[in-house]
């Protein structure tokens, strides 16, 4: 009695320091995040709509179980992050879901990052007060 592996659609997401792996694979819908559901995973309600966009777009929402590997950042970059690697995750099942992501902007990487502080200022931009006397 062989029993059938079901196929599993990994993809990579990133934004700003955060890093997550996402690994899809047919279901009822469980997303799991480091070990934990969504909702005590995410705090806010803003993150758990953020992750569930690409399903959302697609009409998707409860054919896919997620189980997400995150770290870094904070909750806003790791939201960010794991939303990317839902919509490659989502490409990599199906070719034809491509166009309505990239539409929607969710396959694009964020590239914005916070810019290191310099040195003889205070801050990335500010400057420490100058004092004339």
């Amino acid at each position: 009695m062989a029993a059938t592996a079901e196929k599993v659609y990994y993809a990579t997401g990133r934004r700003k320091t955060s890093a997550a792996r996402v690994f899809l694979k047919p279901g009822k819908g469980k997303i799991t995040i480091n070990g934990l559901k969504s909702d005590e995973y995410l705090r806010r309600m803003q993150s758990r709509m953020v992750i569930l966009q690409p399903f959302d777009i697609l009409a998707q929402n409860d054919k896919f179980d997620a189980d997400i590997t995150v770290s870094g950042g904070g909750e806003n970059g790791q939201t960010g992050a794991i939303r990317l690697g839902i919509s490659r995750a989502l490409t990599a099942f199906n070719a034809e879901f491509r166009a309505a992501l990239k539409k929607a902007g969710y396959l694009t990487r964020d590239q914005r990052m916070v810019e290191r502080k310099k040195y003889g200022q205070s801050g990335a931009r500010k400057r420490y007060q100058y004092s004339k006397r």
